[in-house]
């Protein structure tokens, strides 16, 4: 939504104006791996501050490019900043909840994430369609939102991180009595920056490549989001030539992706209950009842939306095939925090960082191949295409359901997690 002025007014082609979306995803994924060391060194407030003004400020910048080549710096610089707040939030929710506590915090986070997907377009479809707004006031709109959440960081969030909090109260100790014998663990075993920045760039590379767990989830992931992405691209252009949309009843259209966050939102407070009764059995795969069920809904979902999206039936099929595939996509966006965060506890934030990079690639690269995709294979062939390669990755959830138990014995890394975490539950005891 807003290609059309945004075309207008800087005289740039479409492809163009897609690339920055392209960019923002690129700058959303690969950011992360530098940034996740720095809570080590900073804590996690810090960094929501910073990336939170400095996102604010790209928003500012955008809303008033001169030109596509400054949108494209706005753009990335903005998916740079913006990326912190989402690939933070697996770690300060494991700092702040225990494991089996995390399944609500995390779903609102989910909803709330996953609808902004949905509503940006809604909007961005009512100001499009005003000829005296256009592009730039959505881009203000933006920066409204994103001031206030400013604000809002600053007054309202607190330090989460262990180590930071352990850190500054050996501090403070040290300040009252003198004796710097009152030290924390992290203090004692501080690495320097630079030595964190190599850690956070190598680790999740290091997951991806020798753990099964990451590897099949970012492949879900990846695969979902783009698709995603791809139908974000495809919806305008395909309710407006078949069915004779114009762009505000279009971005109308997106309100499926929020009707089916909810579902899926609602859906988790039965699944909260499914974990809650059998995690003593299961323990970390009693996340997977629900995504056992989304995989199948992602295809169908797909399959729906491609093939009945005919001139002869009624939109609303069509829009019930994207609600069912929102509905699991939001599952798995779900799901990917929290039970990668349960396996990999301390380590959630760099396991969190390799799916986004995965996530956010594929976010990247389907924008650039999907307008031609579509015109040479149409929608109805290209989004099969996409429902086929959804049905391969059905199996992913049922797996790790029956024999994630087995793969995490086999891990090193999931391995000590666990066997530190229950030290410290025995601990507590």
């Amino acid at each position: 939504m807003g290609y059309q002025s945004m075309m207008q007014d800087l005289n740039c082609t479409q492809f163009q104006a897609t690339v920055g979306l392209s960019l923002w995803s690129i700058g959303f994924g690969t950011v992360p791996l530098i940034t996740s060391s720095f809570t080590e060194e900073f804590g996690r407030l810090n960094i929501y501050i910073v990336s939170s003004f400095g996102f604010m400020l790209t928003q500012m910048m955008i809303a008033m490019s001169p030109n596509i080549q400054t949108v494209m710096l706005g753009r990335l610089l903005g998916g740079a900043f913006g990326s912190t707040g989402a690939t933070l939030v697996g770690g300060s929710v494991a700092d702040v909840w225990k494991q089996h506590e995390r399944g609500q915090p995390m779903a609102f986070f989910a909803l709330v994430a996953v609808i902004g997907t949905g509503l940006g377009p809604v909007i961005a479809g009512v100001i499009e369609a005003n000829p005296r707004l256009g592009w730039r006031w959505i881009q203000w709109i933006h920066v409204m939102f994103t001031g206030a959440y400013f604000i809002s960081v600053v007054l309202l969030m607190k330090e989460t991180r262990t180590t930071i909090v352990l850190t500054r109260l050996a501090n403070k100790k040290r300040k009252e009595t003198g004796d710097d014998r009152y030290q924390a663990k992290a203090e004692i075993e501080k690495r320097s920056l630079i030595t964190l920045v190599k850690i956070s760039c190598t680790r999740p590379i290091y997951l991806l490549l020798t753990e099964p767990i990451v590897q099949s989830f970012s492949l879900w992931i990846g695969f979902t989001w783009g698709v995603v992405f791809a139908l974000v691209e495809s919806v305008s252009a395909n309710f407006q030539a078949v069915y004779g949309f114009n762009v505000q009843d279009t971005g109308f259209i997106f309100t499926t992706l929020i009707f089916g966050s909810f579902i899926g939102y609602f859906a988790n407070i039965y699944q909260e209950k499914l974990y809650q009764k059998h995690y003593l059995r299961k323990r970390q795969e009693a996340r997977l009842y629900l995504p056992c069920v989304a995989a199948l809904f992602i295809p169908l979902g797909i399959f729906i939306y491609a093939w009945t999206a005919r001139p002869e039936v009624h939109w609303i099929v069509p829009a019930i095939g994207l609600t069912i595939f929102m509905s699991g996509g939001f599952v798995i966006y779900m799901v990917v925090f929290l039970y990668i965060a349960d396996c990999y506890g301390t380590y959630a934030s760099s396991a969190i960082a390799c799916q986004s990079l995965c996530r956010n690639l594929a976010a990247s690269a389907f924008p650039l191949f999907i307008t031609q995709m579509f015109a040479r294979l149409t929608h109805k062939w290209g989004l099969t295409l996409f429902g086929c390669i959804g049905v391969a990755l059905v199996p992913i959830p049922w797996v790790l359901f029956f024999y994630g138990s087995r793969i995490r014995a086999r891990s090193k890394v999931s391995r000590r997690i666990l066997e530190e975490e229950e030290l410290q539950d025995n601990i507590e005891k």
